[in-house]
């Protein structure tokens, strides 16, 4: 049974630092593309960082390109976000998504960890 199971969500201050994680199991980990998504209040489901099934290579969106980073261990089947600089508008939902990288890109979602950044 796939699961994706995220913590590390809560209330920040602006200014401040999470850092969220994403525990898998039930699949082949280093098999997958892992995603994180954030969807805010009354907003569509937005991407917010990726990575490649082998690690090598990541992306952000520009709404948080030098404030967050993506990674993961594959010996502990987890994923990370790393979130400095938080500010209110990172307010969301986050989700971690996992793609298989080839045939038959199986694909599967976490139920969510919430972030509230705010003073």
């Amino acid at each position: 049974q796939v699961q994706l199971v995220e913590s590390g969500g809560g209330l920040v201050q602006p200014g401040g630092s999470l850092r969220l994680s994403c525990a898998a199991s039930g699949f082949t980990f280093s098999r997958y593309t892992m995603s994180w998504y954030r969807q805010a209040p009354g907003k569509e489901r937005e991407l917010v960082a990726g990575i490649t099934s082998s690690g090598g290579s990541t992306n952000y969106a520009d709404s948080v390109k030098g404030r967050f980073t993506m990674s993961r261990d594959d010996a502990k089947n987890t994923v990370y976000l790393q979130m400095n600089s938080l500010k209110p508008e990172d307010t969301a939902v986050y989700y971690c998504y996992a793609r298989r990288s080839s045939w038959p890109y199986t694909n599967s979602w976490g139920q969510g960890t919430q972030v509230t950044v705010s003073s």
